[in-house]
């Protein structure tokens, strides 16, 4: 059983539902994004995403954005990205760690090195927003011969064809986008969104979880009783960015504790 498949039993097995946050590695500083990643397991991260910066995030906001160019001025390249992971994996072994970005970086390596490289770091799964499932199969199967999980990303705009593969194919988990848009904004429907979960996990043989538009306790406690978990992004990276980098762990774990306590009131009965 893999970290991710693991995680995800442990939660269900307690009636509990996932966090997730992301981060940018390199963002608020070098020396931060390791700290910041325990401070957030600390808080009671289930799962971590970490932001593989990128000169052209077509599918963020203006948060992540601007957290992807300050990182990439700062010189955080792969490299950097998997020796956060490394480290992190020095004093933790059990939390299962996500790269999430764009398709060029892992090109740019060949699939097969940055799956080898990145499984031996200690990734468990890879999120590649432009990356189309239709042309998935050689990058999947690299990421399959080093046990890397290919996470897929749904939304309300993916057609019924489309979803249908998506949930014979998923592993890891399936990332449900709740809107049409960038991340960052602020319209959750949440009842579309429920509507739109239940037919997806109906169909998936993995957890399905919520981002986008995901702020702060009351939206991942308005979500959870639809998803498998809830990812949280923008408002943790501009929660970090907002002051000394050094305090940056301490901003992480009091902006994401709240949310933990308010997805397990609401598995609990507490709050509805």
């Amino acid at each position: 059983m893999t970290r991710i498949e693991s995680r995800f039993a442990q939660l269900a097995a307690h009636r509990r539902k996932a966090l997730i946050p992301f981060i940018t590695a390199g963002d608020p500083s070098l020396e931060a994004t390791v700290p910041v990643m325990h401070a957030l397991v600390a808080a009671g991260a289930d799962v971590i995403e970490l932001g593989m910066p990128f000169s052209d995030p077509m599918a963020d906001g203006p948060v992540i954005q601007r957290s992807s160019e300050r990182a990439l001025a700062r010189r955080a390249g792969t490299d950097y990205v998997l020796g956060c992971v490394r480290a992190f994996r020095d004093t933790d072994a059990d939390t299962p760690v996500v790269l999430m970005g764009y398709l060029n970086p892992v090109e740019m390596r060949g699939a097969g090195r940055f799956a080898r490289e990145a499984a031996a770091a200690g990734v468990d799964g890879v999120l590649l927003v432009d990356l189309p499932p239709e042309e998935a199969g050689d990058t999947r199967a690299a990421f399959n011969r080093h046990g890397l999980a290919l996470i897929a990303l749904a939304s309300p705009t993916t057609s019924p064809e489309r979803l249908a593969r998506m949930a014979r194919e998923a592993q890891g988990y399936l990332y449900y986008v709740s809107f049409a848009g960038v991340t960052g904004a602020d319209r959750i429907d949440t009842g579309a969104v429920a509507g739109r979960v239940a037919a997806l996990r109906a169909q998936a043989a993995v957890p399905v979880v919520v981002g986008f538009g995901v702020k702060d306790a009351t939206t991942a406690a308005a979500l959870a009783p639809c998803a498998d978990g809830v990812v949280v992004g923008s408002a943790l990276v501009e929660r970090l960015a907002a002051g000394d980098p050094a305090q940056a762990p301490a901003r992480a774990r009091d902006f994401l504790a709240p949310l933990r306590a308010a997805l397990d009131d609401v598995a609990a009965g507490r709050l509805t």
